[in-house]
């Protein structure tokens, strides 16, 4: 029998980031509602604190973790779902790039998709270059292999330079 494409399920890996309000408990909320969206195999990963990058001189540092589900939406409905969760939270829809954020949802894989849009590129451009995107996945999927890529995520991590990423203290 040939299944419905429809009827099957793709990981998606997301990344979350916070670094206003209480970020952690932000990160912990957002975990909540997608872990209620996911309709299969769900996994997150411990939540890290981080120096903001290329963010104004005495922004707070960051709350940063992975969450991994599974899902039958394309990546434009997961995209605007990701989207709306961020207004929910209280992130403008219009906002500048690199700029403090109570919610920031970065859709990372969906599947093995390659993706090329004004609108989503997937796999995410930088994910691999960043350490707050791969120490938190190495903690659910130190196996994974990003689309295009051969190396697992935990070979990648130990190539990059060492940088402020620790557990966020709880």
């Amino acid at each position: 029998m040939i299944s419905d494409a429809s009827e099957s399920l793709s990981l998606a890996i997301i990344a979350l980031g916070s670094n206003l309000g209480a970020p952690c408990q932000q990160l912990r909320r957002a975990m909540a509602h997608l872990r209620r969206h996911s309709e299969g195999q769900y996994l997150e990963s411990n939540i890290y604190r981080t120096s903001p990058e290329a963010m104004p001189e005495g922004s707070p540092d960051f709350a940063n973790a992975i969450v991994a589900i599974e899902t039958r939406q394309t990546a434009f409905e997961l995209l605007a779902f990701l989207q709306s969760l961020e207004v929910f939270f209280g992130r403008p829809a219009e906002h500048k790039k690199n700029t403090s954020r109570v919610l920031d949802l970065d859709l990372i894989t969906l599947g093995r998709q390659v993706i090329q849009s004004d609108r989503l590129i997937l796999p995410h451009p930088r994910a691999q270059s960043r350490r707050f995107v791969l120490q938190p996945l190495v903690d659910i999927l130190p196996d994974f292999i990003f689309p295009g890529s051969e190396t697992h995520a935990s070979q990648g991590l130990d190539d990059l330079a060492d940088s402020n990423v620790v557990l966020w203290d709880q």
